[in-house]
């Protein structure tokens, strides 16, 4: 098949901007996109910088953007993003520094990873082998496929606006050490990922659980830790709040109360930071969007059945 791959160059040692350069390739019908690179690498422009090694979807070397989605370069077949003599764009991954062309610095990426202390730690020594449940491993298996490719750093939105979040990656690997029941510092762990920058930060926008490669789904542990934190009795934050307030207006009305969201979040006492959402509202006021606050905030028809769906899901977890 032919095609046409636009690549981003970029070489930060030069002048240069970041720009878009078109090669234009012959190859099988079988190519994977990395095959592609490397024939452009190794037959008409040996400048081009990439990285890869295994080829086999194990090592994550290749991720990199294609055609604004992260992907592993090696397990993605070139005529399944692009059509026959189409075009087809490559990029570095999103959200860190790029180093030349294709190849990104990890820094951010394994520096949100450390920061979650990813290793075991018991209270003490064991005596003799801790056997774990069959069942406990069963539910580490998901986030123990994850193979640190980043694809999910490179598209997560959240970080896109605030690199203190610890971004889907290292949240889904803490959830590895929360759930083990080997280890003993849960609490301790909950109580960190209770804070800025934790478990409270992903904006749910299900873009991690779309690009991952190995099915992690990182968004779906960190709903999970989100919920261990609620149970852990750890100290109630904006982001727990929040939760607690959108489901009790929901399962009270039928809809969620927007007015009480912020009050209900900050607290009602909390002038400084409820003073801050004060341009949110007004904007929403012109638009005419503002809500309705408690108590003109009424019950939508059919609220009833919304209740029920709440105490069938409340039966369920006891």
């Amino acid at each position: 098949m032919q095609a046409k791959i636009r690549v981003q160059r970029y070489d930060p040692e030069s002048s240069d901007q970041p720009h878009l350069q078109d090669y234009d390739v012959d190859v099988p019908e079988h190519f994977s996109v990395l095959d592609a690179l490397v024939k452009v690498r190794e037959e008409i422009d040996p400048s081009l910088a990439l990285r890869c090694s295994c080829r086999a979807a194990i090592c994550g070397s290749c991720a990199m953007r294609v055609n604004d989605r992260a992907r592993l370069a090696c397990n993605t077949r070139l005529s399944s993003v692009v059509d026959d003599g189409g075009e087809v764009k490559v990029e570095p991954m999103g959200n860190q520094r790029v180093v030349k062309d294709l190849v990104i610095d990890l820094q951010l990426f394994w520096g949100k990873v450390r920061a979650v202390e990813p290793y075991l730690q018991p209270d003490q020594e064991p005596e003799e082998e801790f056997i774990a449940s069959n069942e406990s491993m069963l539910n580490l298996l998901t986030p123990m496929g994850c193979i640190m490719c980043g694809a999910c750093v490179s598209d997560c939105t959240a970080l896109e606006v605030d690199q203190n979040f610890l971004g889907p990656a290292a949240l889904a690997k803490s959830y590895r050490f929360v759930a083990d029941p080997r280890d003993d510092q849960g609490k301790q762990r909950l109580s960190t990922l209770n804070e800025y920058g934790g478990v409270w930060d992903c904006t749910r926008c299900y873009m991690c659980v779309e690009v991952c490669p190995k099915g992690v789904a990182p968004m779906d542990r960190i709903m999970e830790l989100r919920e261990s934190v609620m149970q852990s009795g750890a100290p109630s934050t904006p982001g727990a709040r929040h939760v607690e307030s959108f489901t009790k207006s929901v399962a009270r009305t039928g809809w969620l109360d927007e007015a009480m969201l912020a009050v209900d979040s900050w607290g009602k006492f909390n002038v400084p930071k409820l003073l801050s959402e004060a341009p949110l509202g007004i904007r929403a006021l012109r638009r005419r969007k503002f809500p309705l606050p408690a108590p003109f905030h009424h019950k939508r028809p059919g609220h009833e059945n919304v209740r029920r769906i709440f105490e069938r899901a409340e039966a369920t977890k006891e």
